[in-house]
């Protein structure tokens, strides 16, 4: 290309490259923050952007592969579902609660050793699962595979955070979506296909191979993003300090508790949707977990149109605040079609609500994760932390409500979704005040700096 080209042709990237940054400036100050500094972004290799993803992938894996054997663990382990239920609400909670723990170590000694801990003793509790005697015995386990497991999800986190921020940072959340969001789609159908070949045990045998695959992948290829000046050296005090400045700002708490009370939604239909799909309406294994897949796809096909085609162009409040009202339409929905009002539908219809309620959660979830980041930079363990604390705990409550009436109804689990957005709604509108300009208002920056 003749110099003058060239010259022209780099200009003109160097325009396009100013105004992406204009425009992501932008959105940012409408979200409420502004960017601390103009310095480039650090940038993820293709193998590190796949192993965060299978990180956050998890949690998914932990608790989807095992949904389509509970209706036979009852019958193993002649428990009623209720109790049955109780492992996964134990799984959820000790992942809300490793979180808190682990988030503030990650802060004070970095990334990788906390995150090396915790897979090793994940891997060791599922092994402990698979032989697991009495249901009592299974759900102390599944606490201590979700204990464990925290470390997965509150890092993964922070590492995002040490590398990307504003606008960047959310559409990298919605990428990990694309590989996290695998899991929830091949995790049952994994599942389903063990079972055909051996008992609930099996399942937990194969987590333990896939923890084991992780585990070796983050030793050999993730790298340390927290360098040793960014660390904090104080304990315990300085963490419960960082996480009271974060709680002190009203916008990061209505992000995330918005975010936990959508997980609680989300995770209603997780616990409730193995009985619901094939002890009411009769379909086996394999069916639940197609359908389960299928709702995963629409999951992560919506977070790609978020990364894709939404961030930058919309505000992400506006983005957030569509998302909740579409799982509150599909979840009203649900509740009117298990009173009846419509008469007596089958499973086409109360599949095709559950769609769209997974579907939205691709616009809602990676939106209160990123704009709730986005109100603190230093302390990322610890923001982290907090967010999926506060989603899991608000999910394990939920888990148990979804089974009061027993298995032959899935009046619950619809009662426990809409209540569950209509109290996310509440804490959006009430805390965040999308309406308003949250750029005139102090950052949470200094608070926990």
């Amino acid at each position: 290309m003749p110099e003058g080209g060239a010259s022209i042709s780099k200009t003109a990237q160097e325009a396009s490259k100013t105004a992406q940054e204009a425009s992501d400036t932008a959105q940012e100050a409408a979200a409420g923050t502004e960017r601390p500094d103009r310095t480039p972004h650090r940038r993820t290799g293709l193998l590190v952007t796949f192993l965060l993803g299978s990180l956050t992938a998890v949690p998914p894996l932990a608790m989807d592969m095992y949904l389509p054997s509970l209706p036979e663990v009852t019958r193993s382990l002649h428990a009623p579902a209720a109790t049955v239920q109780l492992t996964l609400t134990a799984c959820l909670a000790g992942m809300a609660l490793g979180q808190l723990v682990v988030g503030p170590m990650s802060d004070r000694w970095g990334r990788r050793r906390p995150l090396l801990a915790g897979l090793a003793v994940f891997v060791v509790a599922t092994v402990l699962c698979a032989l697991a005697p009495t249901v009592e015995l299974l759900v102390a386990f599944r606490l201590a595979q979700g204990l464990a497991g925290a470390a997965a999800i509150v890092i993964a986190r922070a590492v995002v955070r040490d590398l990307y921020d504003g606008m960047a940072m959310a559409r990298f959340f919605s990428t990990l979506m694309l590989i996290s969001g695998v899991a929830p789609i091949v995790a049952p159908l994994i599942g389903g296909q063990v079972l055909r070949v051996t008992d609930w045990r099996g399942v937990f045998a194969v987590l333990t191979v896939i923890g084991v695959l992780i585990g070796v992948l983050v030793w050999a290829r993730l790298p340390e993003t927290l360098a040793p000046a960014d660390r904090h050296s104080g304990g315990v005090g300085e963490a419960l300090r960082s996480m009271r400045g974060l709680l002190a700002d009203r916008s990061f708490a209505g992000y995330t508790l918005a975010g936990g009370f959508a997980f609680a939604s989300l995770f209603a239909y997780i616990s409730a949707s193995p009985f619901v799909i094939q002890e009411i309406y009769g379909a086996s294994p394999q069916t639940f977990s197609l359908l389960f897949g299928v709702n995963s796809v629409g999951l992560v096909l919506v977070g790609q149109i978020n990364g894709k085609v939404l961030v930058g162009r919309v505000s992400l409040d506006r983005v957030l605040g569509i998302g909740l009202a579409i799982v509150i339409t599909a979840a009203t929905a649900l509740l009117l079609m298990s009173l009846g009002v419509f008469g007596e539908v089958g499973l086409v219809p109360v599949a095709a609500a559950l769609f769209v309620l997974m579907s939205a959660m691709g616009i809602t979830l990676p939106n209160t994760q990123a704009l709730a980041l986005m109100r603190t930079k230093h302390a990322a363990g610890s923001a982290s932390a907090l967010l999926g604390t506060t989603s899991f705990l608000i999910g394990a409550i939920a888990s148990p409500l979804v089974g009061v009436a027993g298995e032959d109804t899935a009046l619950p689990m619809a009662v426990v979704q809409l209540a569950a957005a209509l109290v996310a709604l509440a804490c959006f509108m009430g805390m965040c005040r999308p309406w308003k300009k949250e750029s005139s208002r102090p950052s949470v920056e200094g608070a926990v700096s």
